[in-house]
């Protein structure tokens, strides 16, 4: 988190603007193409300012559906087996049914992608809700056509300045809750409780927000997945109060494959706040560095095992 001061000279009046800049996982560089890409919604493309959805779609009246995103690179969509398993066990989880099979799915994803005439520096997001409702109603039986399908894909390249700085993450009072809650393993569109919480860490200064399951463990962070690093050793949740993590099991993989400790357990913040390092992993950013959680501080340099971690994963990519 950082400031910004932009001068403004009048005469004979000098005007200062405060700009609140936020560091974030998902800083990513600007890209004037985004302006003419193409977003698939139910059978069609649209340029982006023309893409549009009906207030009667469940994403919207209830943030019914689920969603996945990925990064293309070489014009090939990064790890789509691990993101389609994902999607269409977050569809079973909420008894909702495709009417594409994975590889009609894949193959949009792909027409997608040539339709825009995209390679690389590439983020998609592919969201599926229940689709259009008669009426604001919760129940699936006001459902009155197939399921709606959005594909965005954006040029979103991250900002690198954030391997450099780290993140600042902070505790919040906000939970993952419990698996017959609303069940925080399936990656839904209803982000509710990680928006809340997102918010409360932004409040406390933070980038982002480290929550708490609820037995009082650390679960996850409120985009991210959470780890920590001791003595060489790679700590994680067990993951289950989370989104299913695809780069975090990359990370678990790699460890394994080089010989490095890993392990996947219970913790409190009092371990945590004992690590020589810390960082977080996600499809977009890969691998990022933290440099600190609450008032513990972590050294970041380029010696630190979370930047050989980055290595590795970013030599998946290719």
């Amino acid at each position: 988190m950082y400031f910004k001061y932009t001068v403004f000279i009048t005469r004979p009046i000098i005007l200062f603007k405060l700009i609140f800049v936020m560091v974030s996982s998902h800083d990513y560089q600007e890209d004037k193409r985004n302006k003419k890409i193409k977003i698939y919604v139910n059978g069609k493309y649209y340029i982006r300012d023309k893409a549009k959805i009906s207030v009667f779609d469940s994403s919207v009246l209830l943030g019914d559906g689920v969603w996945t995103s990925g990064r293309i690179f070489n014009g090939n969509f990064i790890f789509l087996k691990d993101h389609l398993d994902r999607l269409y066990k977050d569809l079973k989880l909420i008894s909702l049914k495709l009417h594409l099979n994975r590889k009609e799915l894949s193959n949009l994803i792909y027409k997608t992608i040539k339709i825009n005439k995209m390679k690389n520096d590439v983020h998609m997001r592919i969201i599926i809700s229940r689709g259009l409702r008669s009426t604001p109603y919760q129940s699936e039986k006001v459902v009155v056509s197939n399921p709606s399908i959005i594909i965005i894909p954006e040029y979103k390249k991250p900002n690198v300045e954030i391997y450099k700085k780290g993140l600042r993450l902070v505790t919040v009072s906000t939970i993952r809750g419990n698996l017959n809650a609303q069940n925080p393993q399936i990656n839904s569109l209803s982000k509710l409780n990680c928006i809340i919480a997102c918010i409360e860490g932004h409040k406390k200064g933070g980038d982002e927000s480290l929550m708490f399951d609820i037995n009082g463990n650390i679960a996850t962070n409120n985009s991210t997945h959470f780890f920590y690093i001791k003595n060489n050793s790679v700590y994680t949740s067990k993951g289950k109060y989370q989104v299913t993590g695809i780069t975090r099991q990359k990370i678990i993989d790699i460890c394994k494959k080089n010989k490095i400790k890993v392990f996947q357990k219970n913790f409190k913040l009092a371990e945590v706040l004992k690590a020589d390092e810390a960082f977080v992993t996600g499809s977009f950013g890969g691998v990022v560095p933290v440099n600190s959680i609450n008032k513990k501080k972590y050294k970041l340099n380029k010696n630190n095992l979370t930047y050989q971690l980055k290595s590795w994963y970013e030599k998946l990519l290719k």
